[in-house]
C-alpha cells in the first residue's frame, strides 16, 4: 500500500460502480446512484421510505451494469424487523426479474442485539469471500445500540462500540468493493426553535457522521412523494430532489 498519485487515483475512481435506486431523479442527485465501495447513510423519520430503498437495492444491485446494477448479491442485515421479501418480489417483477431468483440472491439475517449484531457482521464477511455480493443494507445501523446502552453513564461505551460496527462496515466496502447502505434513525432536537423548519437530527453523532461518506436526509412530501437531501458528501452539491414510494419499491415523484 504505498502512495499513488491523483491521476492514478482519478483512474481507479471511474470504475466504481453505481446502483439505481429506481427513481430518475434521485439517481440523478446522487450522479448514478449508491456508491458501491463506500457508505452511505440515509436517515429521516418514521414513513419516509428507508426501507423501501433497502429493499429496491437488494433488487437493483442484482441488474447487469448497464442497467444500473452490479451484477452481485446482497446482504440484508435487519434490526427492526422490517424485512417484507413479499415486497423484492415485487419490485423484481417491476424490473423483469425472476422473483425467485432475485430472492434467492439477498443473504437476510436478522439482529437481536447490539453484539448479535456484530456478530453477524463477521458472517456476512464470511459469506462475502465465497461469491460475488454487490451490497450490504443494514437497516438500522443505530436502533440497537440505542435500546441496548441507556443514559448518559453508557454514551461513550455505547459510541465505542458502534465505532466499531461502522469500521467494520467501512472495511468491508473498500475490500469487497461493495456498496454499503445503513438507515439511522432521529431524534427531536429540544434545543433548536420548534419552529425551524426541521427540527430533527440524526442519533450517532460524530462518530456516525464521519463514518458515512454520503448521508442522505428523507422527509415526508405531498402524498406519497418524499424529499431526499443531500445533507453530506465529498462530491455530490446540497441538492434536494422528489421520488415517490410505491407498492413496487421506489419510483418517480407524482405531481
Amino acid at each position: 500500500m504505498d502512495f499513488k498519485t491523483a491521476a492514478d487515483a482519478l483512474e481507479d475512481r471511474k470504475s466504481i460502480v453505481t446502483l439505481t435506486t429506481g427513481s430518475t431523479e434521485l439517481d440523478k442527485l446522487l450522479e448514478g446512484g449508491i456508491e458501491t465501495g463506500s457508505l452511505t447513510e440515509v436517515f429521516g423519520e418514521f414513513r419516509t421510505g428507508k426501507t423501501q430503498l433497502c429493499h429496491t437495492l437488494c433488487v437493483t444491485c442484482q441488474m447487469s451494469i448497464t442497467d444500473g446494477g452490479a451484477e452481485g448479491k446482497a446482504i440484508y442485515l435487519d434490526t427492526e424487523g422490517t424485512f417484507r421479501p413479499a415486497r423484492l418480489q415485487e419490485i423484481a417483477t417491476r424490473f423483469g426479474m425472476d422473483p425467485a431468483v432475485a430472492l434467492e440472491n439477498v443473504a437476510y439475517a436478522r439482529a437481536h442485539n447490539s453484539e448479535h449484531q456484530i456478530e453477524l457482521l463477521k458472517m456476512a464477511a464470511a459469506i462475502m469471500a465465497q461469491d460475488r455480493y454487490a451490497l450490504i443494507v443494514v437497516d438500522s445501523a443505530t436502533a440497537l445500540f440505542r435500546t441496548d446502552y441507556v443514559g448518559r453513564g453508557e454514551l461513550s461505551e455505547r459510541q465505542m462500540q458502534m465505532a466499531q460496527f461502522l469500521r467494520q462496515l467501512t472495511r468491508l466496502a473498500e475490500e469487497f468493493g461493495v456498496a454499503v447502505f445503513i438507515t439511522n434513525q432521529v431524534v427531536a432536537n429540544p434545543d433548536g426553535m420548534s419552529f425551524a423548519k426541521d427540527s430533527t437530527k440524526p442519533i450517532g453523532g460524530n462518530i456516525i457522521a464521519h463514518a458515512s461518506t454520503t448521508r442522505l436526509r428523507l422527509r415526508k412530501g405531498r402524498g406519497e412523494n418524499r424529499i431526499c437531501t443531500v445533507f453530506d458528501s465529498p462530491t455530490l452539491p446540497e441538492a434536494d430532489c422528489q421520488f415517490a414510494v410505491g407498492p413496487q419499491g421506489i419510483c418517480d415523484a407524482t405531481e
